[in-house]
């Protein structure tokens, strides 16, 4: 049971660092330093990835409108400007398909430790406050999906990439800094971040699974539970913590968010130096 609880709390976590732009797994690691599942390694590691899917799934949930191509009443057509839109979501994920995939294990063992996850929450937070401050004196240039050019969508697939190989950067953080810096609005921005992270995830996750069981390793009935609590409680929280974002930015900007990755990050460098 206690370790049941302590999937609630890692579900809770998830589900609100997932979409605020502070780095979910900055956050998952900082709280197994204090709350430790009683669990294989092999099992953490895909656990910390596959939880992700109760977060994606409010995602799907929440914008099923926007992201259904089809629609069926009279005689079944394709919606253009959401086929539109998953076509620039596919060339924004081109470069973690391309590098990201094929290197995830090597980008793991040089860059999965807490130096890298703190320098990347006070990097990335600077940057939010700078692009920010820039943006004060100039209007968004796309202001839509469906004013994102496709050549945007790709660069702002690289900064997703960079989240990839940097833990701490933050996948929903730097794509909305890319994508701040090309002119993008708020709104848009975290939209295509939402939607970004559909196959992303999916495939990240499916990707955990596959290695965990080609290693030859099962699930016990509790890390069944575990993992199922957790991805539960993932969705719930997401559903909140997308609807205070989308909220928030209609009237506020990013930098709340850098400052907070600036604190955390000084925060993560001084306990893993003094511990």
């Amino acid at each position: 049971m206690a370790e049941l609880w302590k999937a609630v709390l890692f579900g809770i976590v998830e589900g609100i660092t997932e979409w605020l732009p502070i780095s979910s797994t900055g956050h998952m690691i900082l709280l197994n330093e204090f709350v430790k599942l009683d669990v294989s390694p092999e099992f953490w590691d895909m656990f910390l990835v596959v939880v992700q899917l109760g977060a994606i799934l409010a995602v799907v949930m929440l914008y099923w409108n926007r992201i259904f191509p089809f629609r069926f009443r009279g005689g079944g057509i394709i919606r253009q400007d959401v086929f539109s839109m998953w076509c620039k979501v596919i060339v924004g994920c081109l470069p973690a398909v391309i590098v990201g995939l094929p290197f995830d294990s090597l980008f793991e063992e040089l860059f999965y430790n807490y130096q890298t996850v703190a320098i990347a929450l006070i990097v990335f937070g600077v940057a939010f406050i700078v692009i920010e401050n820039k943006n004060k004196k100039r209007k968004p240039r796309m202001k839509s999906i469906a004013q994102l050019t496709y050549p945007a969508a790709f660069i702002i697939g690289i900064f997703q990439l960079i989240a990839g190989i940097f833990p701490g950067t933050s996948r929903s953080g730097s794509t909305i800094v890319g994508a701040l810096y090309l002119g993008v609005s708020r709104t848009a921005a975290a939209e295509f971040t939402f939607f970004m992270a559909i196959p992303v995830m999916f495939g990240a996750s499916l990707l955990k699974i596959v290695k965990f069981l080609l290693k030859g390793m099962t699930l016990s009935g509790t890390e069944w539970m575990i993992l199922a609590v957790g991805c539960i409680v993932a969705f719930a929280v997401s559903v909140a913590a997308i609807k205070f974002l989308m909220g928030y930015i209609k009237k506020h900007n990013f930098k709340v968010f850098g400052w907070y990755r600036i604190v955390l990050g000084v925060l993560v460098l001084a306990y893993f130096m003094i511990r």
